[in-house]
């Protein structure tokens, strides 16, 4: 038998130049369809709005560019909100401190006074906090920590007389510079707005003070 002869079909090369100009078509058209915002994320820098760093390699919050604190509120606002707070606990807690430590009928009195209203003061700042997004501290800072712990070892009368002067006189004239600060630089308005109501209240206490101390060295 003689073979039969097959005849071969040639095959049709495509110039290379064509198949990637349909390649970069089909890239194109991809990347057309994705949010406009998820293009251009990578490299140096992240979408706006987005969890991340900036440009300067800070880190920034999600959603919040502009304090980089994650709050609704400045850094500077949120700086105050939290100096505020640790005076009112640096109150609170000294004048527990007093109540425990104390049988002087006036430091007593003075404590008790702190006691209420300045756990009235924070928590009407926890509340202004939470609406602002910023997150309070919930002890006091190293200040006041050094300030608890010197008072501690204290007894009678030096115990009265030190907490008299540095709980009530001293920490009240920060606090008031601290609210005056806030009514005069403070970004928020509901801030601005609490540290005039504060105030007067405030200001009050370091007149109860400076009378304390007054009184319990009439008593040594």
């Amino acid at each position: 038998m003689t073979p039969t002869s097959r005849k071969s079909t040639p095959r049709t090369v495509r110039p290379m130049g064509s198949t990637l100009a349909a390649a970069a078509a089909v890239c194109a058209l991809a990347l057309s369809a994705l949010p406009a915002g998820a293009q251009g994320t990578s490299g140096s820098g992240t979408a706006s709005g987005a969890a991340g760093v900036t440009s300067s390699g800070a880190p920034r919050a999600a959603g919040n560019s502009a304090s980089g604190t994650g709050a609704m509120v400045s850094r500077d606002d949120s700086k105050m909100m939290a100096d505020l707070a640790h005076a009112n606990i640096a109150e609170i807690e000294t004048g527990k401190m007093a109540l425990e430590k104390s049988k002087n009928e006036e430091a007593r009195k003075f404590a008790q006074h702190m006691i209420g209203d300045h756990t009235s003061a924070l928590k009407e700042l926890q509340t202004l906090a939470q609406a602002k997004g910023v997150t309070l501290p919930d002890g006091t800072d190293m200040k006041h920590k050094t300030m608890a712990a010197a008072l501690k070892v204290m007894t009678g009368n030096s115990f009265d007389s030190q907490y008299m002067k540095r709980a009530g006189v001293g920490d009240h004239q920060q606090t008031i510079e601290l609210l005056q600060k806030a009514q005069k630089n403070a970004k928020d308005p509901e801030l601005k707005a609490m540290a005039v109501k504060m105030l007067p209240t405030v200001q009050a206490h370091l007149k109860m003070a400076q009378q304390g101390v007054t009184d319990v060295s009439d008593k040594k």
